[in-house]
């Protein structure tokens, strides 16, 4: 039996729970012909609130930020340094600013399209970065305001285990160093322990 998509009642929770509760989900992008390109999410980083000096909605909302407003279960996808494009899924209720900003997956379905979009990288380079899952399965600014909870849509992510708590680590979020404490130091990214990914996910 095929996974279950992961519903809009999973997302429209609190952030800390919805970014630890993402690792082992499986993030899938389909392509025409129905190609799949997936992996399972290995690192997840909680931003909530325009409180949260780390959050793009400490500016307020704007034209960039505007998917980050909800409904939960929606993709937030911006770009960064000129070159970079960023997967953000949006948390909790309608009209608060919060979403997960997913790091990493360990690849598993389309390696092959994966490796062309990354040419150069070995299979575990492929998608060990936000920016890097986003090119290895083609993630751009036409994914920004997507439902990820709808039928038809090409982007969406499966229902699977939950990854265990010996597994899990947390600590301070990538790249907030002219951030203000304690936004900078805050244990908001969750990461299945490098040393037990294959383990979990390689399949046989």
């Amino acid at each position: 039996m095929a996974p279950r998509r992961l519903g809009r009642a999973f997302f429209a929770r609190q952030t800390l729970n919805v970014a630890r509760e993402l690792l082992g989900q499986k993030l899938v992008r389909l392509h025409p012909g129905g190609v799949r390109l997936s992996g399972w999410i290995i690192e997840a980083e909680a931003y909530i609130g325009s409180d949260d000096l780390g959050c793009h909605a400490r500016h307020g909302r704007t034209a960039r930020n505007e998917s980050m407003w909800g409904p939960a279960g929606r993709a937030y996808v911006y770009f960064t340094y000129g070159m970079h494009w960023m997967l953000n899924i949006v948390t909790e209720a309608e009209g608060f600013p919060a979403a997960v900003l997913i790091r990493a997956l360990f690849p598993d379905e389309g390696l092959p399209s994966m490796r062309r979009r990354r040419r150069g990288s070995p299979d575990v380079r492929l998608t060990d970065g936000p920016a890097k899952l986003c090119r290895a399965l083609g993630i751009n600014r036409s994914f920004d305001g997507v439902d990820l909870c709808r039928a038809e849509t090409r982007l969406f992510l499966e229902s699977l285990p939950q990854v265990d708590e010996a597994s899990v680590t947390r600590g301070p979020r990538v790249g907030l160093n002219t951030v203000p404490e304690p936004w900078q130091s805050v244990p908001w990214r969750f990461r299945v322990r490098p040393e037990i990914v294959q383990g979990l996910f390689k399949e046989d």
